[in-house]
């Protein structure tokens, strides 16, 4: 091997460089746990609120040593920044795909519009965005110009206004418009993507994530070690639309009139009446009193008599509030007061009036209701554009507060509000996102210089939210989350530990295995595959890249697959030795002979993993990227380090290297089997194992996931164990039917899947499933188990209630599917003209894809028959893609190493009948054995011990492992040489 040197020289470079980047990790691991054990000393578990507490005692500990130089080369600060990043299923916290709403970026542009063709493509637009891959923008596009008639994009009432009048005026063409709002609506989501950083900054989460994803208009948030959940999902999707409103009196005439109209009226819409029922007397007109009566029982009516009042409390005297109700109303009450057949009720000097309720305190269970000074547009008096600082601040009673300074235009629009305020003896609401979160009063007289004060029931961080949100601007439209997953920290901490454990019986196994069966030279494979784990967290590392539980699936198949390539060369060295050439010479042929079939190996593999890492979201990406990074430094380590290690080891006289011990030597070796003798039995065993997959499949089909059908997952652990079929009864009264429980793993952890409302996205929705699964478990629960501690938003290490809930929107659901379904074809497209381009045959491609397709259908066969009788999860998601391309990959690695061989012997004696087909198929049996061995018990080890969640994943890689060796002996290589029979004449049966 020439460039030795060079070659150590890079290797020691190389470890030392992946130690340096590993040694950040090591350092800020020790810090932290150093902050817990402090943390834990100081604070009781006894103290309400403990986990809080000891959070901010960790983060005040590490904030007091962060500069403090660290073994002369770093700090805690530093070490931070430099550090391997764990993904969300390793660290805890919160990940969602944002959804940047197009629509609301187009009425923008179009100034709210109320041109009927324009808004008649926004819907056609909306119906159509739920079935179509195709942007919202060009669906827009497509349904105005099915409907326009004479109506132009450049419309004076559409995209030819004020706004617009510097790029678009009357006389362009729809053709000239389009790329006009191509570019707006890029911009505008670009915007979005900015304002989305500058609030994640202020949330103080280490290493978060965000990227764009492509032209969709969706942004992918991640945000490891997020504890706050509730906190995080608000602050994601809050618009921070920030108005101020001046408020009507309680004591308003009008709206007091119109309430008790309102009652009225809903009696008749909601209970009609047969008879005419007399009228009872009024009360006074002004909406205290008649409130106060209500309340009183004075009009002996009852809340079902009356559906408004019924439900109304009065105002607090001094509050600038119309009335109050319970919490647990407001929405019902909202629903009415937003009736048309009820608005038309608004007198004429108060028939714009807003209806918004007040932001309540946590606990609180009533929330107040005000009614606002509206106009025709529905435009506030000042909105927060005019804001150009807030900050987090305290108020004149010590209470967290929000202060903010207004721009010269915010400044004299505030003097005028405040002093209409003033003397009408109203309140100014100032409302964040359609809720009151405080209506004072104006005391002395105009307020001038544009400074106010938001205050309220605020804790510290929802005024630093609120202060954050504020200073980064509002999104340009509104941020819907589709896709969202979320994991507690004790799920995070349990899967670095399984996953660890899977990592160390694989590597203890593959290091023993190695000496037992090719001696000394055993050795040196491991020290170069140790060298080879170094590596990849190195290289990870140094990319920034994140490290997932699939990502610690792939290191530890990564290991399983890097003994391929160190079994190759060491089986091509025995074939020379038993040639009777000398060590040096045949160590040189045995390396040059493998690295054919080790490349080819491998690159097949690494398209498949280019391909999931192209198609893939999330975990899978990282299972992916660890996956291609393997692939790399095990052809180094390989083909490079174990040659220098066998070369300098066989340089010196009197050392022997026999490549086997005495266990082993001569193992596999004049095997005579006649494979293509049996094809016509394997075929007809092929054809009836895919067949009854077939039959399956079409008839019982296959349980998918959220990921491909859309819903919510809830993964709940108990103290005890339940029972899942009770529980599941028990949840269909309350979702309705389609939700689906099952144990998952031990017996007190099920999930929870349902389709409830998978319609409607917002944070409401997800609080109003919690609050129903809560109040539905709670009886399984511990006594006294509240419904934070229940939740993911208790920001806990907690190990019972909810430890992981995911959300799939309906239109992200599709999309993931028609992924997985490209990302197959594609690579087994991909695989098949790469075997094209290297065996110059398509026959050797056909053989190839055909076994690759019968090793899926096995497989899909497997998982429908099985899938209700396994006692692990068998649904198909985005894990169990992963799982087929990687099946993929690792058939075409042995068809690939047995079409080399083939190739090689045929080129140097013929067909032969058939014959040395059969003799290339015996010279790699060893070869075979030893690498679907290895890689059998790695992927049992993490089927065993790599944690739940990784089960069925692992399942479908054990089964394709087992068929994909199968098939590249008994399908791929008959199917190639039935093929090519004719063409070679000499050949024949």
């Amino acid at each position: 091997m020439q460039n030795k040197g060079l070659i150590k020289l890079f290797a020691l470079l190389f470890g030392l460089v992946s130690v340096y980047q590993l040694s950040y990790t090591f350092i800020t691991s020790k810090l932290e746990g150093d902050a817990e054990t402090y943390a834990i000393s100081q604070i009781s578990e006894d103290e309400e609120g403990y986990v809080a507490k000891r959070e901010a005692l960790e983060a005040s500990y590490l904030d007091s040593i962060g500069t403090n130089p660290i073994l002369g080369f770093t700090s805690y600060d530093d070490a931070k920044k430099k550090e391997l990043n764990k993904g969300l299923d390793l660290k805890g916290g919160i990940n969602v795909t944002l959804q940047i709403s197009v629509r609301d970026i187009l009425q923008g542009l179009a100034n709210n519009s109320k041109n009927p063709v324009f808004n008649k493509a926004l819907d056609d637009a909306d119906t159509a965005s739920k079935s179509s891959p195709d942007t919202y923008l060009e669906l827009f596009f497509d349904a105005f110009d099915a409907i326009k008639g004479d109506t132009k994009l450049a419309s004076p009432d559409i995209f030819a206004n004020k706004g617009l009048s510097d790029v678009v005026n009357f006389q362009m063409t729809d053709d000239q418009v389009k790329p006009i709002i191509r570019t707006k609506i890029d911009e505008a989501i670009v915007s979005a993507f900015e304002v989305l950083r500058e609030r994640i900054d202020g949330f103080g989460v280490t290493q978060p994530n965000i990227q764009r994803e492509g032209n969709s208009g969706r942004i992918l948030v991640e945000l490891p070690g997020a504890r706050d959940i509730a906190r995080a999902q608000e602050l994601l999707s809050s618009t921070a639309q920030l108005e101020f409103w001046e408020t009507y009196q309680q004591s308003n005439q009008s709206l007091g009139a119109f309430f008790v109209n309102a009652n009225e009226r809903l009696k008749e819409i909601l209970e009609p009446v047969e008879e005419e029922v007399e009228a009872q007397a009024t009360p006074e007109s002004e909406i205290d009193s008649l409130l106060s009566d209500v309340a009183q029982d004075s009009l002996d009516l009852t809340p079902q008599v009356n559906p408004l009042l019924g439900k109304l409390i009065p105002g607090n005297p001094g509050s600038h509030a119309i009335a109050r109700a319970l919490v647990s109303d407001t929405a019902e009450i909202g629903g009415y007061l937003r009736m048309r057949e009820i608005r038309r009720l608004l007198p004429a000097d108060v028939q714009f009036t807003k209806f918004l309720w007040e932001r309540p305190a946590k606990d609180s269970e009533i929330a107040e209701l005000y009614a606002l000074k509206s106009n025709r547009d529905n435009v506030p008096r000042i909105s927060g554009d005019v804001v150009s600082d807030a900050q987090d601040t305290f108020d004149q009673y010590n209470k967290p507060a929000v202060s903010m300074t207004m721009n010269t235009k915010g400044a004299k629009d505030w003097e005028k509000l405040t002093g209409d305020a003033y003397n009408n003896q109203t309140g100014i609401a100032i409302v964040l996102d359609g809720k009151v979160y405080t209506a004072p009063g104006v005391t002395n007289g105009p307020i001038s210089g544009g400074r106010s004060e938001i205050t309220g029931t605020f804790t510290v961080n929802e005024t630093k939210d609120i202060a954050n949100v504020l200073r980064a601007g509002k999104l340009p439209a509104q941020a819907e989350i589709i896709q969202s997953e979320v994991v507690g920290p004790s799920l995070g901490q349990e899967a670095i530990d399984s996953g660890f454990m899977s990592f160390l019986i694989a590597m203890a196994f593959v290091l023993l295995w190695m000496i037992f069966y090719y001696g000394k030279a055993g050795i040196f494979a491991d020290i170069a595959l140790i060298l080879n784990i170094v590596l990849i967290f190195g290289v990870l590392t140094s990319l920034g890249a994140v490290l997932t539980l699939p990502g610690i699936a792939g290191i530890v198949l990564t290991i399983g697959m890097s003994v391929d390539a160190n079994v190759l060369i060491f089986e091509r060295i025995k074939e020379e030795l038993a040639r009777g050439k000398g060590k040096g010479q045949a160590v040189a042929d045995g390396f040059s002979n493998a690295l054919s079939s080790i490349l080819d190996a491998n690159i097949t593999t690494g398209l498949t993993a280019i391909i999931l890492f192209i198609f893939g979201s999330g975990p899978i990406k990282g299972f992916a990227t660890t996956l291609l990074i393997g692939i790399v430094t095990s052809l180094f380590t390989a083909i490079f380090i174990t040659r220098l290690m066998v070369d300098t080891y066989i340089a010196k006289k009197g050392r022997s290297l026999d490549f086997s011990t005495a266990m082993t030597k001569g193992l596999f070796t004049n095997m005579k089997i006649n494979f293509l003798g049996k094809r016509k039995i394997a075929y007809v065993v092929s054809v009836i194992l895919v067949g009854i997959g077939a039959f399956s499949l079409f008839t019982t089909g296959l349980q998918q996931g959220v990921d491909f059908v859309g819903g919510r997952s809830y993964q709940v652990r108990f103290e005890k164990a339940v029972n899942p079929s009770e529980i599941a009864s028990e949840l269909n009264d309350v979702f309705g039917s389609g939700t689906n429980v099952k144990t998952f793993g031990e017996a007190n952890q099920i999930m929870i899947t349902t389709p409830y409302k998978v319609d409607v996205e917002g944070i409401e929705v997800d609080n109003e499933i919690q609050d129903k699964l809560y109040t539905s478990l709670q009886k399984y629960l511990p006594d006294g188990t509240s419904y934070d501690e229940f939740t993911l938003s208790a920001a806990s290490d907690k190990a019972l209630g909810i430890v992981q809930s995911k959300k799939v929107g309906p239109t992200i659901a599709d999309d993931i599917k028609n992924n997985a379904f490209l990302a197959i074809i594609g690579s087994l497209a991909v695989v098949f003209l790469y075997i094209l381009l290297r065996f110059r045959k398509w026959q050797f491609s056909l053989g190839a894809v055909i076994a690759v397709f019968h090793d899926v259908m096995i497989v899909l066969g497997i998982f429908s028959l099985t899938g209700k009788i396994m006692p692990f999860n068998m649904e198909i998601d985005q894990a169990f893609i992963a799982a087929i391309l990687t099946v993929i990959g690792y058939s075409l690695n042995d068809t690939v190493v047995v079409f080399d061989r083939i190739r090689e012997i045929v080129n140097l004696k013929g067909w032969n009948n058939g014959q040395n087909i059969n003799q290339a198929l015996n010279s790699t049996l060893s070869r075979t054995l030893n690498t679907s061995l290895t890689t059998l018990i790695v992927l049992l080890a993490i089927f065993v011990f790599g944690g739940e969640s990784l089960r069925g994943f692992m399942f479908a890689m054990i089964v394709g492992v087992l068929v994909g060796t199968y098939s590249s002996v008994f399908i791929a290589t008959p199917i190639m040489f039935d093929a090519l029979k004719r063409k070679i004449g000499s050949a024949r049966e």
